[in-house]
């Protein structure tokens, strides 16, 4: 499978010239742990274990040994997750060691799920995210239609064939109910996937816990802890409102997006660009790809999104080392602003407006507000 270069390759050489620990977090099968043997490949001196494998598990029998053994080489080890225990040994081996680019660790758990094991490594560690393929890594190759239903998982967009892709979303989901909720306590399968395929058709909507606790049957607080792991995983996007404007009458819930437009139209049993062009989740699905590419360019950025209850309201703000922007999502190529959306421009009183199309041109659209590409939107903001 031909290599594609990662957005997020820089930060990760920066990060390990810096940092003893660096730590790229992400969904499972994001492309994680081929990036960083891409890398390592590249580079003398390194070790790679992968904790999902039982030989690279029992060299971890002893692992103050044969950690301790591997001093001045790079030890990669993935998926993290499956043996928290190993931070505090990684903690007192980098104190020892005292030099960076001493452990490359992966893992598809959130940085705060990772931070309860690792708080002893509180400045020697760097967090790098890496998300499904963004637009201008893959552009070359594939077209925006492609993006859309495919979505951005490696496996799904480069796969030879539509039925392929699909195929492998169906597995993906299936794979992640019913094999790595395994390692999380008070979880069923049954009842994740429930809830998950509701969220798709909520998709980028506000959520009401107690609405969704009554149609599944279970208490609202379930609803929230199911929802939490989700989001812990990289399964869904939970964007809250943006409360600087405290004169305002604000929607408080947050909204969800589910993490990836390619898992959405599966768990939507959408299987081309052609039906999901047909189904009312369209706009939703741009919005979260534009929410993707937003994470990925600026993973430390504060995202939210604004809505009064007298009806202004925009998709996203993003604030990006104290710069304000305000972002609407169009899907249409001839895309047409409502009142509450000017409305809420007027509030937020942002750096810049930026309305983000599918099209591949870009113009002014009245002063302070331009209609720009996907790939325009990340020269304006950087």
């Amino acid at each position: 499978m031909e290599y594609y270069r990662r957005f997020s390759e820089l930060s990760l050489i920066e990060s390990i010239d810096n940092y003893p620990v660096t730590v790229v977090i992400g969904p499972r099968q994001c492309g994680k742990s081929t990036m960083v043997k891409q890398y390592i490949n590249e580079r003398k001196n390194s070790v790679y274990l992968d904790l999902e494998r039982p030989s690279d598990i029992r060299k971890l029998d002893n692992a103050e040994w044969f950690l301790g053994s591997l001093k001045g080489q790079l030890v990669c080890i993935d998926e993290i997750q499956r043996k928290p225990e190993l931070f505090p040994l990684i903690r007192s081996l980098v104190d020892e060691w005292d030099q960076p680019g001493c452990f490359l660790i992966l893992g598809s758990a959130s940085r705060d799920l990772l931070r309860q094991s690792s708080e002893s490594l509180a400045g020697r560690i760097s967090y790098i995210r890496l998300t499904p393929f963004l637009w201008n890594e893959i552009q070359k190759n594939h077209s925006m239609e492609h993006y859309f239903s495919a979505g951005g998982f490696p496996r799904s967009i480069l796969a030879a064939k539509e039925d392929t892709s699909y195929k492998w979303r169906e597995d993906f989901i299936l794979t992640f109910l019913e094999r790595d909720l395994l390692q999380w306590k008070n979880f069923t399968p049954a009842a994740m996937g429930r809830l998950w395929r509701m969220l798709a058709h909520i998709n980028g909507q506000t959520v009401n816990y107690s609405e969704l606790a009554s149609s599944m049957g279970i208490s609202s607080i379930s609803v929230k802890e199911y929802i939490d792991l989700l989001a812990s995983t990289y399964m869904v996007e939970v964007i809250q409102p943006w409360f600087s404007n405290f004169g305002k009458r604000l929607v408080k819930a947050p909204k969800i997006y589910i993490a990836d437009s390619g898992i959405t139209a599966a768990l939507l049993g959408i299987h081309s660009f052609e039906e999901l062009c047909g189904h009312p989740v369209i706009g939703a699905v741009w919005e979260q790809i534009v929410l993707t590419n937003l994470r990925g360019w600026f993973p430390d950025a504060e995202i939210c999104y604004y809505r009064t209850t007298n009806g202004a309201e925009t998709d996203f703000i993003i604030n990006i080392t104290g710069n304000i922007y305000a972002i609407e999502c169009k899907v249409s190529l001839d895309p047409v602003l409502s009142k509450g959306n000017y409305l809420a421009f007027d509030d937020i009183a942002p750096k810049n407006t930026f309305i983000v199309t599918p099209a591949q041109d870009s113009w002014p659209l009245k002063p302070g507000i331009d209609v720009v590409s996907l790939n325009e939107l990340q020269k304006r903001l950087v």
